[in-house]
């Protein structure tokens, strides 16, 4: 067997995720739920060795063959592009690949509240895109590139580990740099990004100090900077982001993150009725409130309820957007409270806006 026939299955079975361990079956994520592979044989550790050595190139293929885990993007003619994660494990080889999805979708497409489109709409100052890993990051910030690409001239520079999805120039210029092969790691690319005349950036990843820094530097200067992180909702990304600095830098790193961020935007994907999955977002917008509750370390705590009282800027929690997904019938009540920050609070909301509050009962398979 080839690589993409298994690729091959993953497009046609509208999965996310494909994942090839020595000893045993594939298996496909589809709507968040792994299901083991029967339409192709077993792989043993020759088969997923050689898919390894046939995806990987350059540096990737150097840090595999060193015994390290190795990460790149792997593009089939006819399917598209893939994520791929490589690594060794009970001295197998095993394989993930992230299906990339071809083309750039719209906000209204992936059903994305408007305040995505507002922040998109930013000239300035930096905008966060968090959640989990496979809670749809790429795809929103794609759709912020693609519509900044489409109704602004300007130029784009994207600095990303790897590339995964690519955007051919429309009114704005794109420069999409990879790490490991256009340039060493984030830190170098930012220090030399403000040199190459760029409106916006985007950074795929902020993982330290130094990357967290130079974006600061960036947005407070005039660029408009967007860029992600694994965290799971406002107060945690501002956390995370402070934490990052010495005890006697925290208080101007407060300063600048609070000065230079404009919004974030967290993200949880939840099973949509019919099929597929939405994405749940918690908005947080940069306001006069909001600034002195990220510059005031006691008020950070409050930042929730912030939100919750902002709907006039497009602020939302997580609950409250997961309560608009279930008025509208596109999740059902037992996906919303498996997605929801405090179930019992949601069953209160739920109750309180008139709706059914009890989940559906789970239908068992019999035979």
């Amino acid at each position: 067997m080839h690589i993409r026939d298994y690729l091959q299955l993953l497009v046609d079975k509208g999965g996310s995720d494909l994942h090839l361990k020595a000893g045993g079956p594939a298996y496909v994520r589809i709507d968040g739920d792994l299901s083991e592979i029967h339409d192709l044989p077993w792989l043993y550790a020759e088969d997923t060795e050689r898919f390894a050595l046939e995806v990987l190139e350059g540096r990737a293929l150097d840090a595999f063959q060193r015994g390290q885990e190795a990460d790149c993007a792997y593009g089939v003619s006819g399917l598209g592009r893939f994520r791929v994660a490589v690594f060794r494990q009970r001295g197998s080889v095993g394989l993930v690949f992230r299906r990339v999805l071809p083309g750039n979708q719209d906000f209204d497409q992936l059903g994305l509240p408007p305040v995505c489109r507002a922040l998109a709409e930013e000239h300035r100052g930096l905008v966060l895109v968090t959640g989990p890993t496979g809670s749809g990051k790429t795809t929103t910030t794609a759709a912020m590139i693609g519509h900044i690409n489409a109704t602004r001239r300007s130029h784009i520079v994207t600095i990303e580990d790897p590339i995964e999805i690519l955007h051919p120039d429309q009114l704005a210029i794109v420069d999409q740099r990879e790490i490991g092969v256009d340039t060493d790691n984030f830190a170098t690319a930012l220090r030399s990004v403000a040199r190459q005349d760029p409106d916006v950036i985007f950074i795929g990843e902020m993982r330290d100090v130094e990357t967290v820094t130079a974006a600061l530097q960036a947005a407070e200067t005039g660029h408009f900077v967007i860029s992600t992180l694994h965290t799971t909702n406002a107060t945690e990304t501002i956390n995370r982001i402070l934490d990052l600095f010495p005890p006697h830098q925290q208080y101007q790193a407060r300063l600048s993150l609070a000065n230079a961020l404009k919004g974030i935007l967290c993200q949880r994907l939840v099973p949509r009725i019919g099929g597929g999955r939405v994405a749940a977002i918690e908005a947080f917008v940069m306001t006069q409130r909001l600034y002195d509750f990220v510059v005031d370390p006691s008020k950070t705590e409050d930042i929730t309820d912030a939100i919750a009282e902002g709907s006039y800027y497009g602020m939302q929690t997580f609950d409250q957007h997961l309560l608009d997904l279930y008025r509208r019938g596109e999740v059902t009540m037992r996906d919303a409270l498996a997605a929801a920050t405090s179930p019992h609070d949601f069953r209160i909301a739920v109750r309180a806006a008139g709706l059914e509050a009890t989940p559906e009962p789970v239908t068992r398979l019999t035979g």
